[in-house]
C-alpha cells in the first residue's frame, strides 16, 4: 500500500494479560485480511507474529511483532491497520510501552472466561497515563465458560464505568454463533466456515439490545449539543450520524468501546476491523507529543511536513542483522534518505526500508506520516531515538524503566565464549533496554539484572541462538563486610636484617569500630617523633590494605576507627613499605584478638499490594527478616509497604511476591545500609569461591 495516505492508516496495539487470546484475535484479522492462507495457531506453533523459538517453545508472545494489511469494510472503507502484538506477561512491561508509544489505539484484548486480569487493568493504567484511545474486545465467546455479562460488569468495575458494549454475543459459550449490533440494531451470525449473514436481533436479546442501544446513543449524543437537542426532542439520530460522534469520542477517550467475538473461531472478528477503520483514530487525530529545548511539543502527521522518524524499537536478526522499527512522525521517508539522530547528530541512510508481516518482509517505496515499517542496519540509532533533517533539535520524553528485580552472574562456558561475551550483551541490551549489566569489580562477577526471572531465562536464551555464546549462571555474590567487635591497642612489627638494608617498622594502633557507614577514620595521634612525619602515610594506606584483605570471616572490612598512637623506626632500615606492612599486621591482629562482627547489605524495599494481600505481605516480609518502616494507602486504593530487608532475602523476591498477590503486587528495592549479621547465619555468609574469574 504505497499509496496509502495518513487518514487511512491505523496502528493498533493488541495488548491484555498473558495467555488472554492476543495473538489468536491478530491471527485471525490476518487470515480474514486474505494477508495469509491459513489461520495461524499459538498452540501449534504455525503462528505468522511468534516467530521466535523461544515463543514456538513456551506458546506465548514474548517479544514485539508488527503485522501490516490492507482491510476493507463491509461499507467499502479502505484502510491500512499496521498491528502490533504485545506481550502479556508483566515482565516485559517495556516491550508493551515501545508498541503503545506509536500506537494510535490500543485494543485491551479480554477473556470471556477468566474475565479481567491482573495485566488487563495494568495495560488499562498504562494507556490512561499515555492518552491513548482504546476498544475492549472480549474473546474466547465459544468456551465453555465463557460470560459476556459477567466480564462486562468485572471490566466497569475495575477499569471505569465509560465502557460501552458495541455488540452482544448471540448464545454463548459452544453455541456461539454471532452478535447482535448495539448501534444498527442488527444480528451477524456466523457458520463453520466462517461465512457472514445478517437478520434481525433474535427474540431472546431483543430486550437487553433494546437496553443497551438506549444507554449507547445517550451516552454518545451527549457529547454533541445539536445531537442531544434532537434526542432529547424525540430524534434520535441517524445511525450514520451517531458513528461519526462515537469515532470522535472515541478519539478522545471520552467512551471506550467494547467488542465480542472469538480469535480461535474468527467469528466477529471481521465486525473488530471494521469498527477499528470506522471508528478507530487515525494518526493525524492522535498526534506524538516530543520535546523542543525540553519543552513538550505537538507533531501532527502530515506527510508535506520536514520528516520525523520515531525509532521505537530494535531487533536482532540473524540473515539482515540490526533491524529498526520505525514511525514517521511527520513527513514523508523514501528509499536512500538520509537523516541525522537528534541526540547523536550522527548521519543515517534509510537504506532497504520494508513494511512487516511477522518476519516476512513486504516491498515499500515510501513511508508517509503515521506510518510504520522497518529498515535496516541503522549504526547509532538505538531504540528510543528521533530521525530528522540536520539542526532539529527534538528529542523524545523519557519513559519509566521498569525495576530490575532479578539479577544473576553469568559465566560464559569457553573461551571462546569469553571473547564474545561483552559485546554479544551489549547488542543484546540494545534489543531489550529493560536488562542491565554491570561489571562487579568487587567479586569480578558479570551481573545481568531483568525485570524477573523469566524475562532473564528468554534474554539468556536468546544470548545463545542470535550471538552464540553460551553462559552458565550463579547466583550473586552480595558484598558482606566485617567491622571490629571492640576496642584494642595491638601492635605490628617488622624486623628483617640480611645484611645491608634491612626492614624495621613498629607501629602501635588502637583499633576500634566507627558509627555505621562511615567506613575508615585514620587519627594520628604520633607526639615526640616516633615515628617520622612522612611515614604515616604508608601507615595508612597499611590499614587501608588490611581492609580490602578482609577479615576473619572473609569480607572487607569497614567503619574501623583507626588511631596511630606510637611505634618506632630506624634511620636506615625503615621504609614506606615496611610501615605499611606493619600497619596491616597491626590491624589483621587486632580483628582477630577483638573479634570481627560480620555486616549485611540491607535494601530499602516499597512494595505496591492489593488490599486484601497487604497482611500475607507483610507476614512474607516479616518471615523475610523485615522491618516495616511505614504502611500506607495509594490513590487507587492499593496497600504502600516501606521496609528495610536483608538484601540474601530478597535474591527471588519479584518471584515469590506475583505469587502472593495473584500477579498484582509490585516492588522497588534499593541499598539502603548494612546491619549485623545475626550470629548463627555468620557462617552462611563466608565465601567458598575465591573472588574474580
Amino acid at each position: 500500500m504505497d499509496d496509502v495516505v495518513t487518514s487511512a492508516i491505523r496502528n493498533v496495539a493488541l495488548v491484555g494479560h498473558a495467555a488472554g487470546g492476543k495473538t489468536s484475535l491478530a491471527e485471525a484479522l490476518l487470515h480474514r485480511a486474505r494477508a495469509t492462507q491459513r489461520l495461524g495457531r499459538v498452540d501449534e506453533g504455525t503462528s505468522v507474529l511468534d516467530t521466535d523459538p523461544e515463543e514456538v517453545r513456551r506458546r506465548q508472545t514474548l517479544t514485539l511483532a508488527v503485522a501490516s494489511v490492507p482491510w476493507t469494510t463491509a461499507a467499502g472503507q479502505t484502510c491500512k491497520l499496521n498491528l502490533i502484538d504485545t506481550p502479556g506477561h508483566d515482565e516485559f512491561g517495556q516491550v508493551v510501552d515501545a508498541a503503545l508509544s506509536v500506537a494510535d489505539l490500543a485494543v485491551v484484548v479480554v477473556s470471556a472466561v477468566e474475565g479481567v486480569q491482573p495485566g488487563d487493568e495494568r495495560v488499562w493504567a498504562r494507556c490512561r497515563e499515555l492518552g491513548i484511545p482504546r476498544f475492549i474486545f472480549v474473546t474466547k465467546e465459544d468456551k465453555p465458560s465463557a460470560d459476556f455479562e459477567g466480564v462486562l460488569a468485572d471490566l466497569r468495575a475495575r477499569l471505569g464505568g465509560r465502557l460501552f458494549p458495541l455488540e452482544l454475543p448471540i448464545v454463548e459459550k459452544a453455541g456461539f454463533s454471532g452478535v447482535a449490533d448495539v448501534l444498527f440494531d442488527v444480528a451477524h451470525r456466523y457458520d463453520a466456515e466462517g461465512t457472514e449473514s445478517t437478520g434481525p436481533v433474535p427474540p431472546e436479546l431483543a430486550d437487553l439490545e433494546h437496553s443497551r442501544h438506549t444507554e449507547l446513543v445517550e451516552e454518545v449524543v451527549s457529547g454533541d449539543d445539536d445531537q442531544l437537542e434532537h434526542y432529547l426532542s424525540g430524534d434520535e439520530p441517524p445511525p450514520a450520524e451517531l458513528e461519526r460522534t462515537l469515532r470522535r469520542a472515541v478519539a478522545e477517550s471520552a467512551i471506550f468501546p467494547v467488542l465480542v467475538g472469538s480469535g480461535l473461531t474468527g467469528a466477529a472478528v471481521d465486525r473488530l476491523g471494521d469498527f477499528i477503520c470506522e471508528i478507530g483514530p487515525s494518526p493525524d487525530l492522535h498526534p506524538a507529543t516530543v520535546l523542543v529545548g525540553g519543552e513538550p511539543t505537538v507533531v501532527v502527521a502530515d506527510p508535506a511536513a520536514e520528516p520525523l522518524v520515531h525509532v521505537f524499537r530494535t531487533l536482532a536478526d540473524q540473515f539482515v542483522g540490526q533491524v529498526s522499527l520505525l514511525k514517521v512522525l511527520s513527513g514523508t521517508v523514501r528509499e536512500d534518505d538520509r537523516l541525522v539522530n537528534t541526540s547523536t547528530g550522527a548521519e543515517e541512510r534509510l537504506h532497504g526500508i520494508f513494511g512487516l508481516l511477522g518476519r516476512t518482509h513486504l516491498d515499500v517505496r515510501q513511508v508517509v506520516a503515521g506510518d510504520v515499517a522497518a529498515v535496516a542496519k541503522l549504526s547509532d540509532s538505538p531504540t528510543r531515538t528521533l530521525l530528522a533533517r540536520p539542526g532539529r533539535p527534538v528529542t523524545l520524553p523519557e519513559l519509566p524503566v521498569p525495576p530490575g528485580g532479578f539479577t544473576l552472574a553469568v559465566r560464559p562456558l569457553t573461551q571462546s565464549d569469553d571473547d564474545k561475551l561483552t559485546d554479544a550483551l551489549r547488542r543484546l541490551c540494545a534489543e531489550d533496554p529493560a536488562l542491565v549489566v554491570v561489571q562487579d569489580e568487587e567479586s569480578g562477577q558479570t551481573l545481568v539484572t531483568a525485570v524477573g526471572d523469566t524475562h532473564l531465562a528468554v534474554a539468556l536464551e536468546r544470548l545463545e541462538r542470535k550471538f552464540g555464546v553460551r553462559v552458565s549462571t550463579e547466583e550473586v555474590r552480595l558484598p558482606y563486610r566485617e567491622t571490629i567487635g571492640g576496642a584494642v591497642e595491638v601492635e605490628g612489627k617488622v624486623k628483617k636484617q640480611s645484611g645491608g638494608h634491612g626492614q624495621f617498622a613498629v607501629v602501635r594502633l588502637v583499633v576500634s569500630p566507627a558509627p555505621r557507614g562511615d567506613g575508615l577514620t585514620f587519627v594520628d595521634s604520633i607526639v615526640g617523633g616516633a615515628i617520622p612525619r612522612h611515614y604515616l602515610p604508608a601507615v595508612e594506606r597499611g590499614v587501608q590494605d588490611a581492609l580490602v584483605a578482609g577479615g576473619p570471616n572473609g569480607h572487607r572490612i569497614t567503619d574501623l576507627r583507626v588511631e596511630c598512637v606510637d611505634g618506632k623506626y630506624h634511620s636506615v632500615d625503615s621504609s614506606d613499605m615496611a610501615f605499611r606492612t606493619a600497619a596491616a599486621q597491626a590491624v589483621a591482629t587486632a580483628m582477630q584478638q577483638a573479634g570481627s562482627v560480620v555486616l549485611e547489605p540491607v535494601s530499602a524495599v516499597t512494595v505496591s499490594v492489593p488490599a486484601e494481600a497487604q497482611g500475607d505481605v507483610l507476614a512474607d516480609l516479616s518471615s523475610r527478616r523485615g522491618r516495616v518502616v511505614d504502611t500506607g494507602t495509594a490513590e487507587d486504593g492499593s496497600g504502600i509497604i516501606e521496609a528495610h530487608v536483608p538484601t540474601s532475602e530478597l535474591r527471588h523476591y519479584t518471584v515469590d511476591l506475583r505469587a502472593i498477590t495473584g500477579g498484582r503486587g509490585t516492588c522497588r528495592a534499593a541499598h539502603d545500609h548494612y546491619d549485623p549479621v545475626p550470629e548463627h547465619l555468620v557462617a552462611a555468609t563466608r565465601p567458598t569461591v575465591t573472588a574474580g574469574r
